[in-house]
């Protein structure tokens, strides 16, 4: 396999990394106290880099690989969930206070301190799981194809390397290593996929011709709205079902929300969280729209331009477009994407693992033996992404990032019910908590199971007259509306159906339960500029679904 990296690029690759092992080196001088320090980078991180981290968290190459290749192949629908950039607001001025106030480490012991240790326990394994099946294994895989595309090297030794290499910083620096190495690789990925979005566009002859050469061939690829019977993306679901996966993700997830907590006060996290909602604009101009100036390209320049995967669109597009030297700058980028997420997950995985499992089953160890389970956790969780790697190169032809948001509709709903109900409602019970989250986890695994059932006849499109059928074919982002409204309904009975919870033990964790103090705090919190930033930002993705209207 031939290499695309000349010498010029092989230094600027180096200086790059060059400049990671420095932060991490200075990280690890810093040393991690406690488990405070090495989860949560000691409380004590900026909202700059906490918005960057943010960022960088969620953009990993499953986006650069996945959200090019959708752009790709069907173009601009899945731009609704880029659009999730208000939801990352309602972390910050909804989700957070309360976050913060309870004063937990992670998702599943706020969930205990509303609720009780079974919801804990629930989510802290259903986590676990989750993580190692989605995002560890997509963002390995997807990493694989990126670093054998532009190094020349078989997908096993780039996979393999990348993640050891982020399991080795992960491990020894913790939270910190990961948060501030997070801030140099925003700036790195965002600089290199500005800059071939603007020589993909110069290459096609500016907005216009592009807009005009893909309309040609495909008059639906820049239409956001596509109609409610329409099989892949109806507006509906992607609009309010991707909501409902947008809550879970930005507000719920402890792979998002480490980054806020990890604030020492509620302003610097929502003001984290405000700029980290201007970043998540990004990824439609710097991913999503190369994917489509790819498609123009081997529309207008079939014998030279070809993409034989969508997934590959990006790489292919480093490969024909950039100057030596900065391809060096885009393949560190995407590296960047690459590792910044998977160092996120292993940080995560390893902080709901000795926090919410060996903590509570071993109550009396020490923060030093705390620390050791915590890099022994990030250890196995490495081993285990890698032994995942060939499960994930069966997934075949498909585009990437739209088996990732079928995946996490099935996921999202319970669990954003329960967080959602337990913050606004006072009233919802322990018992109507986990009663909600483990019937959601068997209706998720009755639609993954009829999915995979009736996979031969869904791809022939042959008709199977039964109720499983049906259920297996519904649209996955309906999907994900109707187990939201039927979480909700659930919690809400059970909990009118039994005893009230403690209210005084509760107290600061719910709206109904916010003392005067609570209150007045929330409000010294946030300055004018905070709402007015808020409101534009609004204002800007109103502006951008207005715009991709066919």
């Amino acid at each position: 396999m031939e290499t695309v990296l000349e010498t010029l690029d092989w230094w600027v690759l180096g200086l790059y990394f060059l400049a990671l092992l420095a932060v991490a080196a200075w990280v690890v001088l810093q040393k991690n106290k406690n488990t405070e320090d090495y989860f949560l980078a000691g409380r004590n991180v900026g909202w700059f880099v906490i918005g960057a981290s943010i960022f960088a968290s969620n953009i990993g190459s499953e986006h650069v690989v996945g959200l090019a290749g959708t752009g790709f192949e069907s173009g601009t629908p899945m731009a609704h969930y880029e659009l999730h950039a208000w939801i990352v607001l309602l972390l910050g001025w909804l989700f957070l206070p309360f976050y913060i106030r309870s004063g937990a480490f992670t998702m599943p012991e706020f969930l205990e301190k509303r609720f009780d240790s079974r919801s804990r326990w629930f989510l802290s394994v259903f986590s676990l799981v989750a993580y190692v099946l989605t995002k560890v294994s997509v963002t390995i895989y997807a990493g694989g194809i990126v670093v054998s595309e532009l190094l020349g090297i078989p997908f096993w030794y780039g996979a393999i390397g990348v993640v050891l290499f982020t399991g080795l910083y992960t491990i020894i620096g913790g939270m910190k290593a990961v948060i501030y190495t997070e801030t140099l690789q925003t700036v790195i990925l965002i600089a290199g996929s500005l800059i071939i979005t603007y020589l993909g566009l110069q290459e096609i002859g500016g907005w216009d011709e592009l807009q005009s050469t893909v309309r040609e061939v495909s008059p639906q690829h820049f239409n956001m709205w596509r109609p409610m019977s329409d099989p892949d993306f109806p507006w509906t679901g992607l609009l309010f079902g991707g909501t409902i996966v947008g809550i879970w993700y930005w507000c719920t997830d402890q792979y998002i929300v480490q980054r806020t907590l990890a604030a020492n006060n509620i302003k610097i996290g929502r003001r984290g969280a405000i700029f980290g909602a201007y970043l998540k604009l990004m990824p439609i101009l710097i991913f999503l729209i190369p994917g489509i100036i790819a498609f123009a390209l081997t529309v207008k320049y079939p014998e030279t331009f070809t993409v034989d995967r969508a997934d590959r669109a990006f790489p292919v597009l480093v490969k024909a477009l950039l100057p030596v030297g900065l391809k060096g700058l885009v393949a560190g980028g995407l590296m960047a994407a690459l590792m910044s997420s998977l160092a996120s997950v292993f940080n995560s995985c390893s902080t709901i693992f000795t926090i919410d499992i060996y903590k509570k089953l071993k109550p009396n160890k020490s923060e030093k033996e705390l620390l050791r389970i915590g890099k022994v956790a990030t250890g196995i969780i490495v081993v285990l992404g890698i032994i995942w790697i060939p499960i994930m190169q069966k997934i075949g032809g498909g585009v990437m990032y739209q088996y990732l948001q079928n995946v996490q509709s099935y996921i999202a709903p319970p669990v954003t019910t329960v967080f959602l109900l337990g913050i606004i409602w006072k009233r919802v019970t322990p018992k109507a908590a986990i009663t909600t989250l483990m019937v959601g986890l068997f209706l998720l695994v009755l639609r993954l199971g009829s999915e995979i059932y009736y996979q031969p006849q869904i791809t022939s499109g042959e008709e199977v007259n039964n109720w499983l059928f049906y259920f297996a074919t519904i649209n996955f982002a309906h999907m994900a509306i109707f187990m939201f409204i039927f979480s909700v309904i659930l919690c809400v009975s059970v909990s009118l159906a039994t005893a009230p919870p403690d209210y005084a033990k509760i107290s600061g964790l719910s709206f109904g339960t916010l003392s005067a103090e609570d209150k007045a705090a929330t409000k010294g919190s946030y300055d004018k500029i905070d709402v007015v930033l808020s409101v534009i930002l609004v204002i800007i993705v109103i502006a951008i679904l207005s715009y991709f209207t066919g």
